[in-house]
């Protein structure tokens, strides 16, 4: 069951696991993959509700979202298994199902094409309405040398927010 939420009642719950990690869910050619990310915000954009993913351009939910632009945001909600966040941050959808290697539990969308994961049960599905590639000359130095001395930049997809809801 799905208990339907306004995601700016909880966007304080959010943004927090933000800052520990959530999951980004993607999928495409039938294949489903999610990764933790721990960059992201809520906010307004063209008066739509959005919620800003930002996903480097190494990593396969990135191939995932630009062939179907849609995502679902799982966030922890209550008690959860935080081994799911580890693993789902350092192993690649390229050469893991993470989905069977955990044993996640799948519930289908409401209005995107992409799942929910009901151990992380606070939804958020969105549709990319905007996305940009980040510019090396646009970014403060002192960020430009922490984040990226590799040169792996990120792409921030704007999702609007189509539907919210906890899995219950």
């Amino acid at each position: 069951m799905k208990r339907k939420i306004d995601a700016f009642s909880y966007a304080n719950e959010i943004l927090q696991a933000v800052g520990n990690g959530v999951l980004m869910t993607t999928k495409a050619d039938g294949q489903v993959d999610t990764m933790t990310i721990g960059w992201g915000t809520m906010g307004i954009q063209w008066g739509k509700p959005i919620f800003i993913a930002y996903v480097r351009e190494s990593r396969y939910t990135k191939a995932l979202v630009d062939k179907n632009p849609e995502f679902t945001i799982n966030v922890p909600y209550g008690e959860y298994d935080k081994r799911i966040l580890g693993f789902c941050g350092t192993k690649s959808g390229r050469d893991t199902d993470k989905i069977k290697e955990l044993g996640l539990h799948l519930e289908e969308g409401e209005t995107v094409s992409v799942p929910a994961i009901r151990e992380l049960p606070l939804t958020l599905e969105c549709k990319v309405i905007y996305k940009q590639e980040q510019v090396k000359e646009a970014i403060a130095p002192d960020a430009l040398e922490r984040y990226y001395p590799e040169g792996d930049f990120h792409t921030a997809y704007y999702g609007q927010i189509t539907d919210a809801y906890i899995v219950e």
